[in-house]
């Protein structure tokens, strides 16, 4: 096994501490949960989800590298949207539709009313990781794509199957993440391979990827404390 190979197996290993484990998702996926808690769960994700944009243009304030920025810079229109593809392009406009489908206002969504404190917090943290730390950490970081398609590919069918009172037009979001997270996570990984060689920079790389996990599980258990 050469040392690309086993860092990569280092990186997937952390699918086990994915959020996609965690309790709340669990009973998402497995159908229990009531609209109410689905609605909570879609109004506090808007608040990671609107960061993804940020945390990306935070990311490629600190690259130096302008083959990886012509790139990453795809993953900003990919959630903000684009004058030219009109206002149902984006990520964020998708959640909006999402949480619409599910019986939520647009106001109540954008304005954080619902977000709690835990939430808010973990984002925050994620923003300034990509902020402060060496742009190929914050890279790493993002490798949480790497165990995303077959979360979103659950997701979309426990929607589909479990959920019939939420419109499916709404859930374009997950759909179309099944083609973008490979896309992006094949980039980032990339990327962690052409930079990080010692054991210290191995070392780092997987440090920012299980600190990922842990915000995105801090998330889910501020979610869960607020509506289980």
């Amino acid at each position: 096994m050469t040392a690309s190979d086993a860092l990569v197996e280092r990186l997937r290993a952390h699918a086990a501490s994915y959020h996609s484990a965690h309790p709340f998702h669990v009973r998402m996926n497995d159908g229990t949960l009531t609209p109410d808690q689905i609605r909570g769960w879609v109004a506090n994700r808007f608040a990671y989800q609107e960061a993804i944009p940020v945390k990306d243009a935070a990311i490629l304030s600190n690259c130096p590298d302008v083959a990886v920025r012509r790139r990453w810079i795809r993953r900003i229109t990919d959630h903000d949207g684009t004058a030219e593809d009109g206002p149902e392009s984006g990520g964020i406009e998708a959640w909006l539709q999402l949480g619409e489908a599910c019986g939520l206002t647009r106001s109540e969504i954008t304005d954080h009313r619902h977000v709690q404190p835990g939430v808010r917090f973990a984002v925050d943290a994620y923003i300034t990781f990509a902020r402060t730390k060496p742009w190929v950490e914050a890279v790493a970081s993002s490798l949480t794509e790497l165990f995303a398609p077959d979360l979103m590919a659950e997701r979309l069918a426990a929607f589909e199957k479990y959920y019939t009172w939420i419109d499916p037009a709404g859930l374009q979001y997950f759909r179309n993440r099944l083609f973008q997270a490979p896309r992006d996570s094949e980039h980032a990984l990339e990327v962690v391979l052409a930079h990080c060689h010692t054991p210290q920079e191995q070392d780092a790389a997987e440090a920012a990827l299980s600190f990922k996990c842990d915000v995105l599980w801090a998330v889910m258990d501020a979610i869960d404390h607020a509506y289980a």
